[in-house]
């Protein structure tokens, strides 16, 4: 599959408001976020950000080092408009996760509902290898995906569903889990789906 034909048709035929995951709030992400220790001097990355509005409150909350990553060009051109000139605080980086991309290390990776999308362990392992290279040690990933009892497709693509301990199997030793929750999410039709955040912290 072409991720970034799929993802960038996603966007350009749906309202920002008329897909499963739209979020007006990210309060679970912010709280964890908050959890792992996050200033306004921390660097953060957003894995799969595109159009979310987790951007728009790290800016607001004066952090100048985030990057936010999205395979989807139009995704992020959403961001980017919706921001306007304040997009020149964050770094976009147009890529699939599981590719060829870089950063300097950060103190933060937050995903919610990006990686339970690879359902090949070979992506999964290049995921993490990206994990491992970025985070800061005694640097923290918050991580959010379909539960073991959520759906088991989205956007016309199968998932992979996972548990804290899992998640915490894929990121390896030495990410420690610090905190795990669950979460029912209305979407804008009105389905609940069922949600597994948790919080790693880097040894």
């Amino acid at each position: 599959m072409n991720r970034r034909a799929h993802w960038d048709r996603i966007f350009t035929t749906k309202a920002s408001d008329d897909v499963s995951w739209f979020q007006p709030e990210p309060t679970v992400s912010l709280r964890l976020l908050d959890a792992a220790g996050m200033t306004s001097a921390s660097c953060v990355i957003d894995i799969g950000g595109g159009d979310s509005y987790l951007v728009d409150r790290l800016v607001q909350r004066g952090l100048d080092c985030i990057y936010v990553l999205d395979v989807s060009a139009a995704a992020l051109a959403r961001a980017k408009a919706r921001l306007g000139q304040l997009q020149d605080r964050v770094t976009w980086i147009e890529a699939d996760v599981t590719g060829d991309w870089d950063i300097p290390p950060v103190d933060l990776w937050h995903d919610r509902a990006m990686f339970h999308f690879l359902t090949d362990a070979s992506d999964r392992r290049r995921y993490v290898e990206h994990v491992r290279r970025a985070v800061k040690s005694g640097g923290a990933i918050v991580m959010g995906t379909f539960a073991l009892d959520g759906p088991e497709t989205c956007s016309g693509l199968p998932v992979m569903r996972y548990s804290p301990e899992s998640l915490s199997v894929e990121l390896g030793p030495e990410f420690q889990l610090s905190e795990s929750l669950h979460e029912l999410h209305r979407t804008p039709s009105g389905i609940m789906q069922s949600f597994c955040y948790a919080r790693f912290t880097r040894s």
